[in-house]
């Protein structure tokens, strides 16, 4: 498991067994002991009380200093609890937007820890912390999204009169995204893993769903639902802002849900028999799959960006293709399609001039 955690230690006994402990911020002598593991669900405030220089109790809250930043982020964190509790909002997007405030909140640009500091702090302050991640800009860009929408919070709520993270631009310049997988890359990788093994089942199921690899790690046949003696697959994806998908299962799908000799409540299976539990345990799988196959440079949302592109260029319109990669906005579907559609464009537009007397 990958752990980053600034100022965890992580030790061995001699019985093999493992400690955790935590220096505390800008007091680094001093060392607290964690009970619990890195992905046990009350370790985020285990980690951050002891930064903090606090011994943390299920049992007893821990008291922040009102109106600070570590104020705040608890704040904000607790609510967006709620929200997936309501199951209005993702337990990915909690899980990712914990560990970006942790980010903000151990943060020491020479003058202390940001999260001792005032809420009301200027937008300088944060402008100095996007930068100080310069060198991850899409990283950069997200901790400023999470500080963005966690004062915006504040702001709704009368704690703060401005957002001092409004208006500060983004550093990440899009270079494209996922390379689409072409036909050989597709063909490589289906001779590499056969019907009936379940790389080939994963690359089958993002070819005939298009599904996001958030969604890929629970479908399974619970989802499959029967109308007029035709089979689909009906989901709501866990993205939020997608609209529901409802497709017919095609034969290759078919085939390949029936063909492993692994069955279980998902179609996609890790080697023990069970569901994958997070995105990232499957994302690490298809990069062994792709491996195997010769394809070191390849992604799970470069196969949904080679869909959408087939559908286009297949004539299929822009509102066929949002229906079965879950876009609610066209605008959306065209960062998948404009280049295949622009082709179609060109190649019928070429067919004019083919038939000129030069």
């Amino acid at each position: 498991m990958k752990v980053n955690f600034p100022g965890l230690l992580i030790e061995r006994h001699r019985n093999g067994s493992l400690r955790y402990r935590v220096r505390v911020a800008r007091r680094a002598e001093r060392r607290i002991h964690i009970p619990v593991p890195p992905d046990h669900p009350l370790f985020g405030e285990y980690y951050a009380a002891a930064r903090a220089g606090v011994v943390y109790s299920p049992e007893i809250p821990v008291k922040l200093v009102v109106r600070s930043l570590d104020w705040l982020a608890q704040g904000y964190l607790a609510h967006l609890e709620n929200l997936v509790t309501a199951k209005l909002a993702s337990p990915l997007t909690l899980k990712q937007r914990r560990s970006q405030l942790r980010r903000i909140c151990d943060f020491d640009d020479g003058d202390g820890r940001y999260g001792d500091f005032d809420i009301d702090a200027p937008t300088a302050a944060f402008v100095r912390l996007r930068d100080a991640f310069i060198a991850t800009p899409a990283e950069a860009d997200n901790m400023m999204k999470t500080a963005r929408a966690m004062y915006a919070w504040a702001v709704e709520r009368g704690e703060i009169s401005q957002n001092p993270v409004k208006g500060i631009s983004k550093v990440h310049r899009s270079q494209g995204g996922a390379e689409a997988w072409t036909t050989e890359d597709l063909r490589r990788l289906r001779s590499a893993h056969p019907l009936g093994t379940m790389a080939h089942l994963w690359l089958t199921l993002h070819m005939f769903t298009a599904c996001r690899i958030s969604d890929a790690i629970w479908l399974g046949p619970q989802h499959e639902v029967e109308r007029d003696g035709m089979l689909w697959l009906d989901w709501q994806p866990a993205k939020k802002g997608s609209v529901r998908v409802t497709i017919p299962i095609l034969g290759p799908l078919l085939r390949a849900t029936r063909a492993t000799s692994l069955q279980g409540p998902t179609y996609l299976l890790t080697e023990a028999g069970k569901p994958f539990t997070t995105p990232e345990g499957l994302r690490n799988r298809v990069r062994k799959w792709c491996r195997t196959a010769g394809l070191t440079d390849r992604s799970a949302h470069g196969i949904r960006k080679a869909v959408a592109e087939l559908l286009a260029e297949a004539g299929c319109s822009q509102h066929q293709i949002m229906a079965i990669m879950a876009h609610s906005q066209a605008k959306t579907s065209e960062i998948y399609t404009r280049g295949a559609q622009r082709r179609v464009l060109s190649e019928d537009a070429m067919q004019a001039l083919a038939s000129l007397e030069w």
